[in-house]
């Protein structure tokens, strides 16, 4: 019996995780800059999915469920992430870590809208719209319209569901709406909790054909005395609307591509929004359902910090500036290792395992500075640069590789005692550390760093150069067997010994519709079918730097509408199976550093010099990117194709900085100030 139900759970895995690479596309782009899921064309229905939504003070994931009959089953878990709650008898001991005040509610939170002596009940939808909010359309009942759109505040504790009925017929509707209420406290951490769902419609309207009447349905939390009167939903409507206006007008992508434009537009939306007020000031966080109000050093420190310059966002600056002051606030002045997160509103330090932390914080925090042009910021941020390089220069194996107990996967699989993660990203912070120094007039130490980047590349060849599946590339530890998805790395940090193998064997070897797995181990079924997307997109990054240009755009394309217009929409996710591909916000911020730092190879040599090499696919005549922010000025950069050169033409306003043909792949350093 044992077997048979050991048997029967591997099946059930295989079955689902083979679902998750159907490459099925069942979204449509819009001229709305939106994507539309008509219910008239899913030839698989039922389809479920979900989409995470975030403010300042709140987060939502919306699940919704179409059934065979088309009708529509939402589910809201909304989570209030600064309101702590207390721990539970029955839960494991980590709850307490994560305990968000959060609620889930269904389809029974709802008014009654009656016309013509019926009730009114959407249950079936014509159609699903995403641009930065969802709203629902559902199918007309006698001569009535709904339709519902979701979205939160980006200030306040609130998620606004806003009603609208419309006239469809050609004759006079008189409307009635009983509306609802329902609340529940507790008590927590800061006192009593109140979460609350109302309706605030007019009992009755009339309206003539055409005519539409909108009302909120609205979800909130109390806080003691606080009273639900101090929610307003226009309010709410306009500070949502107001960001998607930043979103939609800073770092603009065209390419001849509108599923990778959208996507990327997209990504900016989920990059950003998940900044959250806390006691370190304003941060962002992952996400996800399980990380809020707390900040890691993978993906604030090394994925989204080095980002928010780029979009011009002060207040993803702002958040990524809070995120290394936390870091430099708690070096260790014993001698171990950094914590590698903060969470609990950034009271608690997460000491209990070195995943290499110290070199993803001398990574990212050295791209952070060289982004943002700001020498008064580097001066203050520059411990932090310091400690860490010295630290994992002090922690290396007899090898010259950088010893760690883990690296971001956190024990999910082995990684050996040293790397090839660890080591990579510890090689790309001495690299940017030593152009840091050189702004601050600490050559000595430029020096320093420049010996050792070039003793790091020779420990990534010759330590970690391996042969595997009879590819030469890279083992991601001693004695480590299999292809793992952190191969990437090297390619993204501009190491081409082992590139055309290594992009084999992401490429052919580890790929899949959902892009790179975590390992190529044939012996395991299991771990054939888990990935983590933040490899994917590395990946993708790498092989544009090394000038595989055509091979790296195929599997963007791929990629791009399989999470832009397929099962799962439209964010890049965290990974799979665990946590089930949730929409981990600094994922996004990865996709858009694709481009930035790979197609266009865009790379900060000083506080006002960059590198960049652009690069075209065969197909494409152009590539634009509006309003890309760089040491504390905006540029448009156009790349043309012009016979067999590029043209690539740099500007400020309307001041033309550089206007020259160059070759594909070709480095040029430009001074931009």
């Amino acid at each position: 019996m044992k077997y048979t139900l050991i048997l029967l759970a591997l099946l059930s895995f295989q079955q689902k995780a083979q679902s998750q690479n159907d490459s099925t596309l069942n979204w449509d782009l819009t001229e709305r800059e939106s994507i539309l899921l008509n219910i008239d064309s899913l030839s698989n229905l039922p389809h479920k999915d979900n989409i995470e939504l975030s403010g300042k003070k709140i987060s939502t994931i919306i699940y919704y469920e179409i059934n065979e009959d088309k009708k529509l089953k939402i589910e809201r878990d909304i989570i209030f992430p600064q309101l702590r709650i207390y721990n539970k008898s029955n839960e494991p001991d980590w709850k307490k870590y994560r305990a968000y005040f959060r609620r889930k509610s269904g389809n029974e939170l709802t008014p009654t809208i009656s016309c013509d002596d019926q009730t009114i009940i959407p249950e079936k939808v014509d159609s699903i719209e995403i641009n930065g909010m969802i709203t629902f359309h559902y199918s007309p009942i006698n001569g009535i319209k709904l339709s519902k759109v979701i979205y939160p505040s980006m200030d306040e504790r609130l998620l606004v569901e806003e009603w609208k009925i419309e006239n469809s017929s050609t004759a006079i509707k008189d409307i009635s709406i009983s509306n609802f209420e329902y609340s529940q406290s507790e008590k927590g951490y800061k006192g009593i909790y109140t979460i609350f769902s109302e309706s605030r419609a007019n009992k009755n309207t009339t309206l003539k054909p055409g005519e539409t009447y909108s009302f909120p349905v609205i979800h909130g939390a109390l806080l003691n005395t606080e009273s639900r009167d101090q929610f307003d939903y226009l309010r709410a409507k306009e500070s949502r609307k107001t960001y998607l206006k930043i979103c939609r007008e800073n770092l603009i992508l065209t390419t001849p591509n509108d599923t990778l434009n959208r996507l990327f537009h997209f990504s900016k939306i989920r990059a950003a929004e998940s900044i959250f007020e806390s006691s370190m000031g304003l941060v962002h966080s992952p996400g996800g359902g399980n990380y809020y109000v707390g900040i890691w050093a993978n993906d604030q420190i090394e994925y989204s910090g080095p980002y928010f310059p780029y979009m011009g966002y002060e207040t993803g600056n702002t958040a990524s500036y809070n995120a290394y002051k936390k870091f430099m606030r708690h070096i260790p002045e014993d001698g171990n290792h950094i914590a590698y997160a903060f969470e609990i509103d950034g009271n608690f330090a997460m000491t209990h395992l070195d995943r290499g932390d110290a070199a993803m914080i001398a990574y990212g925090t050295s791209l952070f500075l060289l982004n943002t042009g700001n020498i008064k910021l580097a001066r203050e941020l520059w411990p932090l640069i310091e400690w860490s390089i010295e630290y994992c220069h002090n922690n290396r194996n007899a090898f010259g590789a950088l010893k760690s107990e883990s690296d971001e996967m956190e024990g999910r699989i082995s990684t050996g005692d040293a790397n090839l993660s660890t080591s990579t990203l510890y090689y790309a912070g001495l690299k940017f550390a030593a152009r840091i120094a050189n702004e601050l007039n600490k050559t000595s130490d430029a020096k320093i760093y420049q010996s050792r980047l070039l003793e790091m590349e020779a420990v990534i060849e010759n330590y970690f150069g391996a042969t595997l599946e009879g590819l030469e590339t890279y083992r991601y530890f001693d004695k480590n067997k299999y292809l793992r998805h952190w191969i990437c790395l090297p390619l993204t940090m501009g190491i081409t010994n082992r590139k055309a193998d290594t992009l084999e064997a992401l490429f052919e070897k580890l790929w899949t519709n959902n892009g790179v797995l975590v390992e190529y181990d044939p012996t395991d079924e299991n771990k054939e079918y888990m990935f983590w997307d933040r490899a994917t997109l590395y990946a993708l990054r790498g092989a544009f730097n090394v000038g595989e240009t055509e091979k790296a755009v195929a599997k963007l394309k791929q990629y791009s509408a399989n999470r832009l217009l397929g099962e799962h929409v439209p964010y890049a996710v965290e990974a799979y199976p665990e946590n089930d591909m949730k929409h981990l916000s600094a994922e996004s911020a990865l996709y858009c550093r694709i481009y930035i730092e790979g197609l266009l190879g865009i790379e900060p040599i000083s506080f006002s010099k960059i590198k960049i090499s652009p690069s075209l696919p065969a197909k494409w005549k152009f590539l634009k990117l509006d309003n890309l922010h760089l040491f504390g000025q905006t540029y448009n950069i156009s790349v043309l194709k012009q016979n067999e050169k590029l043209r690539l033409i740099i500007k400020t306003g309307s001041k033309v900085i550089y206007n020259q043909p160059i070759t594909q792949d070709e480095e040029i350093i430009i001074s931009l100030k």
